[in-house]
C-alpha cells in the first residue's frame, strides 16, 4: 500500500490535511512527522523521511492549520491549536509504536505532545518509542520571539495586535499578540519532566534561529538520562544538506529498530 492522497481531519472546525503511508503489517513501527513553523509536510526532510520509510515503516505527516494544504489562517492560530492538531492526528491516524520526528517548532510540539499524553492519556504515550528532534524550538514564542524583540517591536505588537517579522525566505509575516500570549500556557523551561524514552536531538552549531545554547538548556528540562544532543559543527538551522539528511535517517532507523 502506498501513500494516499491527502485526507482531511476536522480538528476544532479546522480542516487538517494528512498524508498517511501505512505499513505492510499491523503493529509495525510508524514514523510521525511534525513540521516546523511556516513549513509543511512536503519539505525536503519530510520527503526524504517518507521515501526512507517506504516499505520499512508506516509514516504519518500533516500540515498545521494555516500551513500547507490545511485550512485556516496562519495569523489566527496559536501553539495550543497546533498542539491540539498534532494530538488529534496522532490518535486518529497512527497505530502501534511510533517514533516522533520534529523539526524546529515541530520539535517543540513533539515535546509538548509527549508531556500531555504522559499526563492525560498514558496508554497513548506508551506508543511513542522515542523522539528525534532537529533544532527543537521549545518555548519559541517567549524565548526566541518576545524576549528577542526590541522594546519598539514589543510595543508595536501590543498596540496593533501583531508585529510584521521580516523573513529571509519571503514576505514578512505576522507574529500576533495572541500567539505570544497563548504560548505562555505551553512553556517547558522551568517545568522539568521525565520523557521516559530516548530523545535524540540534532543541532547545528551555525544555527542562528535556534541557537545551540538554547538547545543545551534542555538538559535541565528533560530528566531521567534519556537525552542525547548531537551537535553538527558546520550545520545550520535547517540541517537539510545531503549529509544532514543521511544522519537524520540513521538516527530515526536506529530508534525505530
Amino acid at each position: 500500500m502506498g501513500e494516499r492522497e491527502p485526507q482531511f481531519l476536522d480538528v476544532g472546525g479546522r480542516k487538517i490535511a494528512v498524508l498517511s503511508a501505512p505499513a505492510d503489517t499491523l503493529g509495525k513501527t510508524g514514523l510521525f512527522w511534525l513540521p516546523g513553523f511556516r513549513s509543511d509536510m512536503v519539505s525536503t526532510k519530510a520527503a526524504a523521511l517518507a521515501e526512507y520509510a517506504r516499505g520499512r515503516y508506516a509514516m504519518t505527516r500533516f500540515d498545521y492549520s494555516g500551513h500547507g494544504q490545511s485550512g485556516g489562517a496562519f495569523e489566527d492560530a496559536t501553539i495550543g491549536d497546533w498542539l491540539d492538531e498534532a494530538e488529534a492526528v496522532f490518535r486518529a491516524e497512527t497505530r502501534g509504536p511510533q517514533v516522533v520526528v520534529g523539526s524546529s517548532m515541530g520539535g517543540y510540539i513533539a515535546l509538548l505532545l509527549l508531556r500531555r499524553l504522559l499526563a492525560e492519556v498514558p496508554g497513548e504515550a506508551a506508543r511513542i518509542k522515542g523522539l528525534v528532534l532537529i533544532a527543537p524550538a521549545f518555548d519559541m514564542t517567549e524565548t526566541l520571539m518576545w524576549r528577542a524583540f526590541s522594546i519598539e517591536q514589543q510595543e508595536q505588537l501590543l498596540a496593533q495586535g501583531y508585529y510584521l517579522r521580516p523573513s529571509e525566505y519571503g514576505e514578512p509575516y505576522k507574529i500576533t499578540r495572541a500567539l505570544i500570549k497563548e504560548g505562555r500556557d505551553h512553556l517547558i523551561a522551568g517545568y522539568p519532566f521525565d520523557p521516559g524514552r530516548r530523545v535524540h536531538v540534532l543541532q547545528g552549531l551555525l544555527d542562528d534561529a535556534v541557537p545551540a545554547g538554547h538547545t543545551r538548556t534542555l538538559k535541565g528540562v528533560l530528566t531521567g538520562g534519556h537525552l542525547t544532543i548531537e551537535e553538527v559543527a558546520d550545520g545550520d538551522h535547517r540541517l537539510s544538506r545531503e549529509q544532514d539528511v543521511a544522519r537524520l535517517l540513521q538516527v530515526v532507523g536506529d530508534m525505530a529498530g
